[in-house]
């Protein structure tokens, strides 16, 4: 992934010295967005340090965490994980898309999502998932720009304050 001016946004795999950076970053993802991610902010606000450290040195054949950087401040993320079963090595799913709020319409999150599928080619992965909650119209929208369509329906995939929350199930076939 290509550097360009200072100015302008940065795809990166994640770093231990982002430690603090990115906390900060999914806390934020968590309290601001609670019912887009299956984790919940009451909980990981309790986390010690090394949940943050294990998180970010998961680059491995396993998985990756990207950021979107710009200036040298983390403007949002995600994660891509492989699944390990032997008759399931062939997938993978992306977890915790977050851009921050100002920085949304930049297609920021097109480009992380371009980086999980571009990980997932270099380990010839043929099919990538992923679940969005379905009052998300904008998040929808850039999976499927990003070339994801819709598969299935987890109803009450999450429950946020007595509410449940369904999730659309989208997938896309990496191509060779």
């Amino acid at each position: 992934m290509a550097t360009q001016s200072a100015n302008e946004i940065k795809i990166r795999h994640a770093t231990l010295t982002d430690i603090d950076s990115f906390r900060e970053l999914r806390l934020e993802a968590l309290k601001n967005n609670p019912t887009a991610f299956g984790q919940d902010y009451d909980e990981n606000i309790l986390q010690p340090q090394t949940y943050w450290e294990t998180t970010l040195t998961i680059n491995s054949e396993e998985q990756a965490l990207f950021f979107a950087e710009q200036n040298k401040q983390l403007i949002g993320m995600t994660g891509i994980y492989r699944r390990m079963s032997k008759k399931n090595l062939h997938s993978a799913g992306i977890w915790g898309v977050y851009v921050k709020h100002e920085w949304r319409g930049h297609h920021i999150a097109e480009s992380l999502i371009q980086a999980c599928l571009n990980w997932a080619r270099q380990k010839n992965i043929v099919i990538v998932k992923l679940g969005v909650v379905a009052n998300n119209p904008s998040a929808i929208r850039c999976y499927k720009r990003c070339g994801f369509t819709t598969y299935g329906k987890e109803p009450k995939a999450i429950s946020f304050n007595s509410e449940y929350y369904d999730e659309y199930l989208m997938s896309i076939e990496i191509k060779y």
